[in-house]
């Protein structure tokens, strides 16, 4: 090793202030092998990252390096593709996988854990903050089952930008710090059809300041075991919640009403921006409400609430766009039944479940409102502007984000009454796919809904540029379409790593006009529409 990264790893070394509370703190599990099994009354077992042969910096995040106090001269060092390849441990990390159950699309499944992902441990900043930092695909683990505990590049590539575009549209997520080829290659079937073939390897740092699921909690109260899930529960609330109190059972309650509300909000980020999460299993949900595990996820393209991106659930749409707060309120429901045995009040818990629905059709609402421009939501005039534009959306194949966007050029000084059908929807055009097909009743459809909004419009009194800047500040110009993504993926397989920067770059500024990416602020492309991997993934990765 040369003098200058010997220098980097001790100053790695001195920088970076493990306080590893969660493995102090929690019960471990006593078996030190790596190999399968089930693992009992233990929150977590404590394994090694698997070491790779040729590790490679493909990107970092500059923001959230910043945040954990990294300079920029060590992300760029091979002291960094080290550590966050799982080549270096340093002394203070506590390497570990964590033990967790969940329902998979409505059944439970027992154990499961992280089977591929290796909590380095928590790090502590000179400001404060608490930081685990976790390698995805960084080895087998306890939690493995019969998997190799690996990840490759396309799933690691749509992670990676998917988590930083998801944090500066403004929604609630785990972050990502660092992209890695491992240099070796890694066997995968991605769509469970008998053709595997091999595929890059990589490595993904993802940053969060817990990774604690619903499932976290599940998996001790289904097996009975209450005093493992009290410890959890406990340590959860004083180290994320500290502002609910010493835990008690009416601190249990206090925080299930938070964890209701954090993720009655995360829903209605997700049906702002168009993300569909794929599989929304119990184990995938996170209890502070961030966007939790980037598998076979999509972004709506054409408007239809019945979409969903994962062949898996290709027949039941268990987990499309429209059902996702509806979903989000079933896992709730088993998050309350994992703490029953710790509160012993089910209508109590069944109170503060109601809530997660009032509001989550509250903030849905007041989201509407702020997406159309309104000053306030206003029941009396608004429910039924709502279900029109739900209806106007779905009858030609319309782009959302666009639609979304293109409705803010809209001219609210228009006298509605002398304007055409083809006048007034003119500014929405590039919105649809098929722009044949908006004539006839379909044009008299989506142009009666506009007269009905450019009225309501003008009741609230706003001009057209405040208006503009209001509906600009939550409607993304930009977001990580499935194609964006696949075209990225496709040339890093080639050793192109320049798209995976420039979409970085891009979206950064999701809301920003940034003249110079007009290019990706258009409608998806015809070759992509039923395209794999641009249209529909598989939870293989």
């Amino acid at each position: 090793m040369r003098r200058n990264e010997t220098d980097l790893l001790c100053q790695a070394a001195e920088e970076l202030c493990f306080d590893n509370t969660f493995t102090r703190q929690l019960p471990a599990d006593p078996e030190a092998q790596n190999f399968r099994r089930q693992v009992f009354g233990s929150c977590y077992s404590r394994v090694q990252p698997t070491p790779v042969t040729a590790p490679k910096l493909i990107a970092y995040a500059p923001e959230v390096a910043q945040r954990l106090h990294l300079s920029e001269a060590f992300c760029q060092s091979e002291t960094f593709v080290d550590i966050f390849s799982g080549n270096k441990v340093l002394p203070d990390m506590d390497p570990h996988a964590t033990c967790y159950g969940g329902h998979q699309f409505g059944s439970w499944a027992g154990q499961l854990g992280d089977g591929r992902a290796i909590n380095l441990g928590e790090l502590r900043t000179a400001s404060g903050e608490r930081w685990m930092l976790q390698l995805k695909g960084a080895g087998a683990t306890p939690y493995s089952r019969g998997a190799d505990g690996l990840a490759v590049l396309r799933s690691s590539v749509r992670e990676f930008l998917c988590s930083e575009a998801m944090f500066h549209l403004g929604v609630p997520t785990t972050r990502a710090l660092s992209l890695m080829l491992s240099g070796e290659p890694v066997l995968r079937d991605m769509f469970y059809d008998g053709h595997a073939e091999l595929e890059p390897g990589a490595i993904v740092c993802r940053v969060a300041p817990s990774f604690t699921r619903f499932g976290s909690l599940q998996i001790f109260s289904a097996r009975n075991d209450v005093k493992t899930l009290q410890q959890l529960l406990d340590h959860t609330i004083r180290h994320d919640f500290p502002h609910l109190g010493e835990p008690d059972g009416a601190c249990y309650l206090r925080w299930f009403n938070e964890v209701c509300q954090r993720t009655a909000e995360l829903m209605v980020h997700w049906m702002r921006v168009g993300f569909v999460h794929g599989v929304m299993n119990t184990d995938n949900m996170s209890v502070l409400g961030l966007t939790l595990d980037y598998g076979p996820y999509g972004w709506l393209e054409d408007y239809d609430p019945d979409w969903t991106p994962n062949t898996t659930d290709r027949e039941l749409h268990r987990y499309c766009f429209g059902k996702q707060p509806r979903i989000a309120g079933w896992n709730l429901a088993r998050l309350a039944e994992a703490i029953l045995p710790l509160v012993d009040d089910t209508q109590a818990l069944q109170e503060v479940l109601d809530t997660y629905f009032s509001s989550y059709k509250e903030k849905w609402q007041s989201m509407m409102a702020d997406k159309l421009g309104l000053t306030s939501f206003q029941a009396e005039t608004d429910v039924d502007l709502l279900d029109g534009l739900q209806q106007v959306l779905m009858l030609t194949e319309t782009d959302m984000t666009l639609f979304y966007r293109k409705l803010a050029d809209l001219d609210v000084d228009m006298e509605i009454s002398t304007v055409s059908d083809k006048e007034l929807i003119q500014p929405l055009m590039e919105a649809y796919y098929q722009a044949g097909d908006v004539r006839g009743l379909i044009l008299q459809q989506i142009s009666g809904w506009l007269r009905q909004y450019v009225q309501r419009l003008q009741q609230d009194g706003r001009s057209n540029t405040q208006r503009r800047v209001s509906m600009h500040r939550v409607n993304p110009k930009y977001v990580l379409r499935n194609y964006m993504a696949q075209v990225a993926i496709d040339q890093a397989v080639a050793g192109d790593y320049s798209e995976i920067h420039q979409l970085y770059a891009l979206l950064e500024h999701p809301y920003d006009e940034q003249a110079a990416f007009d290019r990706y602020a258009a409608k998806r492309p015809e070759w992509a529409k039923n395209r794999a991997s641009c249209s529909m993934l598989s939870c293989s990765s």
